[in-house]
């Protein structure tokens, strides 16, 4: 990655036009060929930018811009369209390249895949009795995330979401009527098990027999125990 402070301005044709007007920014190249303009402000999101894949040519700007006190132009050119990124740098500030490596990539805590792994070893806190069938119960439109048996031997569908809306409910419903169709599991039952569950999944919810299960991901984990707490 280059990481390039400059005072420069920046100019972008191609689906719309924009301008930047003179002013000390960061601009960053990095090894899959993205250009990013940064301020210092506005959080993460670039001012302008120009997506892979593209081209950096770099060039000594043109008599009228030379005498402006442009020093070298950066073109940016997409390689997929008429999309161009235009910097003209007035003075750079300073100007460096790091090699960062292969990334390893985000690992996500308290995603739905650790949820799912917890509550298949912790099926109690589905109630006293439950009994786990097995995780991933393959449908005709995709695994359902949990299959158990309750106390009485009835069959329990369960939908595990990190923030439960109104669309995990419909797709449980989804599942639990084609499950339902099965003389060998019906009738089934619906959980929709979440960290978080919106007011408005848990009204559907209801309205449709599903019952709702809020996941505690601290105490399944043993890093909570809800026990010790004062409120």
């Amino acid at each position: 990655m280059r990481t390039v402070v400059a005072t420069c301005s920046v100019d972008y044709t191609g689906r719309l036009d924009a301008h930047l007007p003179l002013a000390t920014r960061l601009l960053m190249v990095k090894a899959d060929g993205s250009v990013l303009v940064h301020s210092d402000g506005g959080s993460y999101k670039p001012l302008n930018w120009m997506s892979p894949p593209c081209k950096v040519a770099v060039s000594a700007p043109d008599a009228d811009a030379g005498a402006a006190g442009v020093t070298q132009v950066w073109t940016v050119q997409s390689t997929k369209g008429d999309d161009r990124l235009v910097i003209s740098i007035h003075e750079v500030l300073h100007d460096a390249t790091f090699d960062l490596g292969v990334d390893p990539g985000l690992v996500k805590d308290g995603v739905e895949a650790h949820l799912q792994e917890l509550l298949a070893e912790q099926i109690d806190l589905l109630g006293p009795g439950h009994r786990l069938v097995r995780r991933e119960f393959p449908t005709a439109i995709g695994p359902v995330d949990i299959m158990a048996r309750d106390a009485g031997g009835a069959s329990v569908a369960v939908e595990i979401k990190r923030r439960g809306d109104i669309d995990g409910v419909e797709q449980l419903t989804r599942y639990l009527e084609l499950l339902n169709r099965d003389p060998l599991l019906a009738p089934v039952r619906g959980v929709f098990a979440a960290q978080e569950i919106k007011p408005q999944a848990r009204v559907l919810a209801t309205d449709r027999g599903i019952r709702c299960v809020v996941l505690d991901y601290n105490a399944m984990r043993g890093l909570d125990d809800p026990g010790t707490r004062l409120f």
